[in-house]
C-alpha cells in the first residue's frame, strides 16, 4: 500500500521494503511515500515494525539484519546506506524516544549543538552561539544560557526532548524521523514538544512513529496504520478516525475515545 499525500516530489518513498532479524521475517514490504512539507502519522502498538521502519530510513538498522526493497531520500536511493556515509541532501534528522540516551551524557548542550551548525550551516564562533541561542528559544527553552552550559543530566525530560529537536533543525534535513518522541513524556509535555514539532515542520517534511493516535491527530494530517509489519490502513487522518476500516484501527479509534471520555 502506497502512502501517497499529494503528488509533490517526495522527501521520502519507502517501496517494497522488507526486513528480518535472525531470520524472522517483521516488515513485509511496506510502502511509504511523504512529499516535501507532509506530516505523516506511522501508528503501530509495540513490536509492530515502527522502530524498523525508523532504523531502515535513518541507516541504523540493527547488526544481522537482511534488508530488500527501496529507501530513497530526496529520490536518492539510500537502503542499507549508513547513516555517517550519506550525502548531506540525503541525511535525515532525528529525534529519539530517548532524549537522555540520545544525547551525550559528558558533552554540554552548546557543545552538542554547535556540531551540526559548523558541519551544515557553516557557522563559527560567535554566529555558532547566537544561532544556538535562537534555536533553543524557539522550541520553548526559556533560559538558553543555562541550558547550553548544561549536561543532560541536568535538564528534565522535557527540556531534553526540546533539546534534541533543537539539534535536530540545527541539521537543516529536508526531512525528520521522531520516534516515539512523547511517549516519556507527561501529558502536559508532550501537547508542548508536538506544538513545538507543528511550528517546526511547516516546511520540512515529517515521518512521526507512535503508538498514540491522538498525538498523532493533534500533529498530522494523513497516517499510515502499521499491524504485525502490515500497513493495514492508510490516508488523510480524518476519514482515517471518522470510518476506519480495518479491525486493528478501529481497536485504536475506541480505546482512544474511552480515555478522552
Amino acid at each position: 500500500m502506497i502512502v501517497d499525500v499529494d503528488q509533490a516530489a517526495p522527501a521520502l518513498e519507502v517501496v517494497g521494503l522488507r526486513v528480518s532479524v535472525g531470520g524472522e521475517l517483521l516488515l513485509h514490504g511496506l510502502d511509504l511515500r511523504v512529499p516535501a512539507g507532509a506530516r505523516l502519522a506511522l501508528i503501530g502498538a509495540s513490536g509492530s515494525g515502527k522502530s524498523l521502519t525508523a532504523g531502515a530510513v535513518l541507516g541504523r538498522l540493527p547488526p544481522g539484519a537482511t534488508v530488500t526493497g527501496s529507501v530513497r531520500v530526496a529520490g536518492v536511493e539510500v537502503l542499507g546506506v549508513p547513516a555517517a556515509r550519506r550525502s548531506p541532501s540525503t541525511r535525515v534528522a532525528a529525534v529519539a524516544q530517548d532524549p537522555l540516551a540520545a544525547l551525550n551524557p559528558l558533552v554540554t548542550v552548546g557543545a552538542q549543538l554547535a556540531t551540526p551548525l559548523r558541519r551544515r550551516a557553516g557557522l563559527r564562533a560567535t554566529a555558532v552561539r547566537v544561532r544556538s541561542t535562537e534555536l533553543l528559544v524557539s522550541v520553548g527553552l526559556s533560559d538558553p544560557e543555562r541550558v547550553l552550559r548544561s549536561v543532560a543530566g541536568e535538564l528534565s525530560g522535557g527540556q531534553r526532548q526540546r533539546v534534541c529537536i533543537a539539534i535536530a533543525l540545527a541539521s537543516q534535513a529536508e526531512l525528520l524521523v521522531a520516534d516515539e518522541p512523547t511517549t516519556a513524556l507527561d501529558l502536559v509535555t508532550q501537547a508542548q514538544v508536538v506544538d513545538v514539532l507543528r511550528r517546526h515542520t511547516r516546511d520540512t517534511a515529517l515521518l512521526f512513529i507512535t503508538h498514540d493516535i491522538t498525538v498523532a491527530a493533534a500533529l498530522c494530517d494523513h497516517a499510515a496504520v502499521l499491524h504485525e509489519g502490515n500497513v493495514v490502513e492508510a490516508g488523510p487522518m480524518t476519514d482515517l478516525l471518522m470510518a476506519p476500516s480495518s479491525d486493528h484501527l478501529r481497536h485504536l479509534v475506541r480505546a482512544a475515545r474511552a480515555v478522552a471520555a
